[in-house]
């Protein structure tokens, strides 16, 4: 629902959010005041003691004013308990209660500083146990007037107090008032300070330059553009996500997921390629996770990995292959070599530094299949954060590719940097020199697999055998024509409903407006969609049949939004452009349709329980295609499945299923 408007400004917390912890501070209260009446009954005509006057009006006084809390919360909760998300109507009393309840905080820090006084004063000489209950009261009375305060800051919108509205395209071009225009422009300018000022503050343990900087103010942009058009809180978007997870599946036409895949039986021909392809994929995955280093070798490995790495870490740097930025103790280099198998003459090149548009990489010699390989690192440092999310496009700008397109800017960035190291210099090189007659395969995960993939287009003229295979890519990478050039020499493997590979703007737009959508048309309180909710992500069961107002409407009016929607969405959002829309420049839109490179390989995980599945899991792979993730799926696995971990027990379950098929 929209954010509650409290003292004139708008803060980021809905009217229905009070309930739960409004309902928790009730019981306590309801606790509290029961134990300070039993204390107070008890010791009634024993307060003659030096002090009692004061503990006999403290007392008094306390219960009085818990009376009156416990009041006030007993009728928030009960308004707060109706209506629905985007029904406010029956919680318009809210605030009046609300001004009433934030009042009584005045005379209770009043009663918590006379408590206090009363406890530090030395002449005191009343029983123990009545100061063990004042000092329980005073402690408890601090911790929820320091909560409170800590929950006001956390809800509190730094543009809440601004007029802030959003004009639709429409009347934003024909605005004649140059005011009006100032206004809409501040307004916008305010909220991406904001953006920008969230942003360094997340970031403040980094070394920022010009290209944070810049990094800081485009993702600032991203942002605004994006929660521009909507007044929904975050409890409304967990609200919405619970929906939209059980909507999903109750859709679904069998207990296996993810339903998307493909369903029709794939020739021997296929089958055969599929079967090599996930051979190989299997064995470079290891390269693709070993360049996480020893965080990934450390999570894998909990018990024995920082014994096996401290009986390395003594050990002198090799001196045949280059080494380039931190690795203290030897943890990375030692990690890669126990991950991987390989010795430390087969490493050409390996490069730890890491900075915004900058990521570690490492070329060594893989004898077993014969290859030169190119492993990139995936995120795992706020400068790769930052990376990932300088989501604008720009051209891929190549003379020996004809079909040029829209690629992410962020990570585009990354492989020039990379493709600058391997060719300027001379990297690849030397590594031909030692081994001219291996073949060239670029590997990577995530942000590493997006990488790899354009770094792979730089350099296909050059070397017209090279091979990339990309694990969980990111989704929003390429434009139309770049994916299906890709589809020759790239191979992309998915893992069930991995969020990332489905992540790009226009995805992010349609699960925006799907949100709105469901939520704004539930007939249930946010409560009990939330409590509910968590109870079914826990525990199973079957998906609540929760009635909207969707219900029961034919198919052409589910076309049109209804009131509730619009009250929720403005307009659509100014960062979204769908590529088949023509501006009238021909300018490229921001935040066109991307998609996946190369040919994808969709591993889904088969299963009797959708949640209680035992260790012996078993997966299935086929090949798919890029319009499967056009839409982004909510599940409990949407972000284990993108763990490098998961892919490579995935992939290495289905090359000895295929193994052991052989051998039969």
């Amino acid at each position: 629902m929209p954010g509650l408007v409290l003292f004139g400004r708008r803060w980021a917390i809905g009217s229905d959010d009070f309930v739960l912890p409004g309902a928790f501070e009730l019981f306590l209260r309801l606790v509290w005041w029961i134990g300070i009446l039993v204390l107070y009954t008890v010791h009634k005509g024993q307060f003659n003691c030096p002090g009692g006057g004061l503990l006999h009006s403290y007392l008094l006084g306390l219960i009085i004013l818990l009376a009156s809390i416990i009041c006030a919360l007993s009728a928030l909760v009960y308004i707060l308990m109706q209506g629905t998300i985007s029904n406010p109507g029956p919680r318009k009393s809210l605030p009046k209660i609300l001004y009433t309840r934030l009042l009584l905080y005045f005379p209770e820090f009043i009663w918590a500083v006379i408590g206090a006084v009363w406890v530090s004063d030395n002449s005191v000489q009343c029983e123990k146990t009545v100061i063990n209950g004042v000092i329980g009261t005073v402690i408890a009375s601090w911790i929820i007037i320091i909560f409170t305060i800590i929950g006001v800051v956390i809800v509190f919108d730094p543009l809440g107090g601004k007029k802030t509205f959003y004009l639709p395209d429409g009347v934003s071009r024909n605005l004649e008032s140059s005011q009006s225009g100032q206004l809409l422009y501040n307004v916008k300018s305010s909220a991406t300070r904001v953006w920008e000022k969230r942003i360094r503050l997340l970031c403040c343990c980094i070394v920022q330059d010009d290209d944070h900087r810049v990094a800081f103010t485009s993702i600032a942009e991203l942002f605004r553009s994006y929660f521009s058009d909507t007044d929904l809180v975050p409890s409304d978007i967990a609200a919405g996500l619970i929906l939209l997870h059980q909507e999903q599946d109750k859709r679904e036409n069998c207990p296996k997921e993810p339903e998307e895949v493909l369903c029709h039986s794939p020739s021997s021909l296929v089958t055969d390629d599929l079967d090599v392809e996930l051979e190989n994929a299997a064995h470079y995955m290891l390269f693709a996770a070993a360049a996480y280093g020893w965080p990934y070798y450390v999570y894998t490995n909990p018990y024995t990995a920082l014994c096996k790495l401290n009986g390395d870490c003594c050990r002198n740097r090799p001196t045949d292959s280059d080494i380039t930025g931190s690795d203290r103790h030897n943890f990375h280099f030692g990690s890669i070599l126990k991950i991987t198998g390989l010795q430390y003459r087969d490493f050409i090149h390996i490069s730890f530094h890491n900075k915004i548009y900058e990521i570690p990489f490492f070329v060594a010699l893989d004898h077993k299949k014969e290859a030169i390989v190119v492993a990139v690192r995936g995120t795992l440092s706020f400068e790769d954060i930052l990376t990932d999310l300088s989501a604008d496009c720009e051209d891929l700008t190549l003379e020996e590719v004809l079909e040029n397109g829209f690629v992410h800017k962020g990570i585009t960035q990354a492989a020039n940097y990379i493709y600058r190291k391997l060719i300027n210099d001379g990297i690849l090189n030397q590594a031909f020199t030692i081994a001219p007659e291996y073949k060239l395969v670029i590997v990577g995960h995530s942000l590493g697999g997006g990488t790899a993939s354009i770094l792979s287009i730089m350099l296909r003229n050059s070397f017209p055998t090279l091979r990339c295979y990309a694990f969980s890519p990111p989704g929003g990478l390429l434009s139309k024509s770049l994916a299906d050039y890709t589809k020759h020499f790239i191979v992309s493997v998915i893992v069930g409903k991995d969020l990332v590979a489905r992540l790009s703007m226009p995805n992010m737009e349609d699960l925006k407006r799907r949100i709105v959508r469901i939520v704004a048309n539930c007939n249930r309180p946010k409560y009990q969609i939330l409590l509910r909710g968590c109870w079914y992500e826990v525990f199973g069961g079957d998906p609540d049949d929760f009635p909207t107002e969707l219900d029961g409407r034919n198919q052409d009016a589910l076309t049109q939004p209804l009131l509730a929607e619009e009250s929720l969405m403005v307009h659509r959002s100014p960062s979204y452009n769908a590529l088949d829309e023509e501006s009238h420049l021909n300018s490229p839109p921001q935040y066109p349709h991307l998609y996946l490179p190369g040919k994808i390989i969709h591993i889904v995980e088969e299963c009797s329980s959708r949640r209680l599945c035992s260790s012996d899991i078993k997966y299935t792979a086929r090949w798919s295609n890029e319009t499967v993730f056009s839409s982004i799926l909510i599940s409990p696995k949407m972000i284990t499945d993108h763990m490098p971990d998961v892919v490579l027990k995935a992939l290495n379950s289905l090359s000895q299923e295929h193994g052991s098929c052989l051998s039969c």
